[in-house]
């Protein structure tokens, strides 16, 4: 049985014009220590997953699904007091944006003791519990690379570079030993020797203490080195689902295929300073997005059935949504 189960999930947000789909149908799992990475251009809905298994998101949104489940519980129908337990001790996630997720009144230092779970603080006596937080936090943004964390857990918020931040974020969601890490693009703005040790230091936690992790970002790289599976998500519905080397060596979606023709890493008969291919146009607003599949419109494959929404069809664990994939006869 898989850890977290979404099938059909869809979250439609109010706007002056009434309710838009911003998630359509998605479908995710993730199953006990597995990397699962979440790929897509910006705006396609890869942060409001997030949002919507976290429970962040605002009353007026509507969520609902065929199934949202996190071990067999139902994430939907469970009280908000069970929703947090979870969130608190079994579910850590690392925000995009670490300035606005972080709490401006509190020094890091503070925030980051507070994150240590009761079950996990040794001693009776307050004094040896403090001093139990204490070296826990220590010795947490040491593994993420902070080194000078006199100075840093004495500070606050604003007055830390980004980057630093984005590591007390990693910290945070680290030090409650989590079962499930969700990691909103995480190196974000990070200079290269500390992103492969942040990469290193996750890859580490999952095969020592089988720690699954659904991992967001842009670097198609990092991704490709590091993750077991992939699910490729365009404006708000999932297009591809698979295992990493499969969807790489041999993509279905033409979505897929110009993710993966853009990344120069991925492109060994690329000659110098030639131009990479891109899909034209832009991916459409909430308010005027296409019927059927929404990559119609800039889909260099597309044609009459297009404007029906493609079923997901399956091959072994590969699964796809298109009308014309590609593996078909050329059109």
């Amino acid at each position: 049985m898989p850890m977290l189960d979404i099938k059909n999930m869809t979250l439609e947000m109010e706007t002056s014009a009434g309710y838009v789909k911003a998630l359509d149908k998605v479908n995710l799992t993730i199953n006990t220590g597995e990397i699962r990475a979440l790929v897509g251009e910006s705006g396609s809905g890869k942060s409001l997953i997030v949002s919507a298994i976290s429970g962040a998101i605002p009353p007026q949104w509507r969520v609902t699904a065929d199934r949202m489940s996190w071990r067999g519980e139902n994430l939907l129908t469970m009280s908000s007091e069970d929703r947090r337990e979870i969130m608190r001790r079994d579910i850590a996630v690392v925000f995009q944006n670490p300035i606005t997720a972080l709490d401006p009144s509190a020094t890091l230092g503070e925030q980051l003791e507070e994150s240590v779970p009761d079950e996990l603080v040794e001693g009776t006596w307050f004094w040896e519990r403090k001093r139990s937080r204490r070296k826990t936090a220590i010795s947490t943004v040491h593994k993420v690379g902070i080194k000078q964390h006199k100075h840093y857990l004495n500070a606050y918020p604003h007055q830390i570079p980004t980057d630093t931040g984005q590591k007390f974020m990693i910290a945070m969601a680290l030090v409650s030993q989590p079962k499930l890490l969700i990691a909103d693009d995480p190196t974000r703005g990070m200079e290269t020797t500390t992103k492969t040790k942040v990469l290193k230091l996750f890859t580490q936690l999952n095969q020592t203490k089988s720690l699954s992790i659904l991992f967001i970002s842009h670097d198609l790289l990092a991704i490709a080195s590091m993750s077991h599976t992939l699910t490729v998500l365009y404006c708000g519905q999932t297009v591809e689902s698979g295992k990493m080397k499969r969807v790489r060596k041999r993509p279905l979606h033409p979505y897929t295929q110009a993710l993966l023709d853009s990344a120069p890493s991925f492109r060994k008969d690329l000659p110098p300073k030639s131009t990479l291919p891109t899909l034209e146009g832009t991916i459409p607003s909430l308010q005027h997005v296409p019927i059927g599949c929404r990559l119609g419109p800039r889909c260099p494959r597309a044609q009459k059935d297009c404007v029906v929404t493609p079923a997901v069809r399956r091959i072994h664990d590969h699964t796809y949504s298109c009308h014309f994939p590609l593996h078909m006869e050329k059109l």
